[in-house]
């Protein structure tokens, strides 16, 4: 069953968000006219707003200090969202309570002519966290499944020999590509959880104005977002294709309702906080022997 817009997503405590309700079945196929782009309430005013979201940071500064201890898992979350979606608000929001020793943010823009040299996968498997850390990826190797898609003359760019845009093909196995590399990671102990952030046209819209408005936000509004606009519906068919194709067990996808920033953030927030505690971390046990070697260092400090 799909959220919808005209009802809470709580349950009985305010504090516990049913996130199962946006997450992306494996083998299902997506139609994101079903999907909302807002749901409603989450939060009961700014106040309520702001303890949830302290409560979710708070639980996720305690599991990352269980996950570098532990040192036996990593975690990747990757954000994938049209223009304006608040990717970059999402990330700074949800994770502002993270020990930033413990996290690293990488965000991918048009490949460099030395990454494109490789493969696909290279620029961006050269990033991977390692086990005890959190890897945040702001956009990732899934743009060579959606914008590349979009604009094919891109992938003739790419130099790959025999791979047209309109080659059904390069994408089946772009997708297998992809969920053969999350399933290798999983297997290696990265727990993967992906979010788009599912914004409507209309908020864009409104959000591209504010940019055009408030001068202090002049900077983050291009020409050329005005004229990605024009390809809306074939973005939302890129994605389709590709939810339907890489949401998996062990590396599922999120359809995150994004026209309501506060919204989206406590589902995030709340689906990070659940991936960490599903990994039931403890913090390494002591030996015997290593409790006698502790036990032999305090008297000799204690002297």
């Amino acid at each position: 069953m799909l959220p919808c817009c005209d009802r809470g997503v709580f349950g009985p405590n305010p504090m516990k968000l049913d996130t199962e309700r946006f997450r992306v079945p494996p083998g299902a196929n997506v139609d994101l006219a079903k999907w909302p782009t807002r749901v409603g309430p989450i939060y009961r005013g700014e106040a309520q707003y702001q303890d949830i979201l302290h409560h979710h940071i708070a639980g996720m500064s305690a599991q990352q200090e269980l996950l570098y201890a532990a040192n036996s898992h990593a975690v990747l979350l990757i954000f994938q969202a049209m223009d304006a979606a608040g990717k970059d608000g999402v990330i700074a929001h949800v994770m502002s309570g993270v020990n930033p020793q413990g996290c690293q943010v990488f965000s991918y823009k048009h490949p460099s002519a030395d990454e494109l040299r490789h493969d696909f996968l290279w620029r961006t498997t050269r990033d991977l966290p390692e086990r005890g850390r959190i890897g945040i990826f702001n956009r990732s190797y899934y743009e060579e499944v959606l914008i590349v898609r979009v604009h094919p003359e891109i992938l003739r760019s790419e130099g790959v020999p025999g791979r047209r845009g309109d080659d059904r093909n390069v994408w089946r196995d772009r997708y297998r590509s992809i969920t053969e590399l999350e399933r290798h990671l999983s297997l290696n102990g990265t727990r993967i959880v992906k979010f788009f952030l599912h914004l409507s046209k209309d908020e864009q819209r409104r959000r591209f104005l504010d940019r055009i408005d408030k001068p202090e936000k002049n900077w983050k509004f291009s020409a050329a977002d005005v004229e990605e606009r024009k390809y809306w519906r074939h973005y939302m068919k890129a994605y389709q294709k590709c939810l339907a194709a890489t949401s998996t067990r062990h590396a599922p996808w999120y359809v995150v309702p994004a026209d309501d920033k506060p919204n989206a953030r406590l589902i995030v927030s709340r689906i990070v906080l659940d991936t960490l505690e599903s990994l039931k971390l403890e913090f390494p046990r002591s030996t015997p022997r290593r409790r006698r070697e502790l036990q032999e260092l305090r008297k000799r400090l204690a002297r």
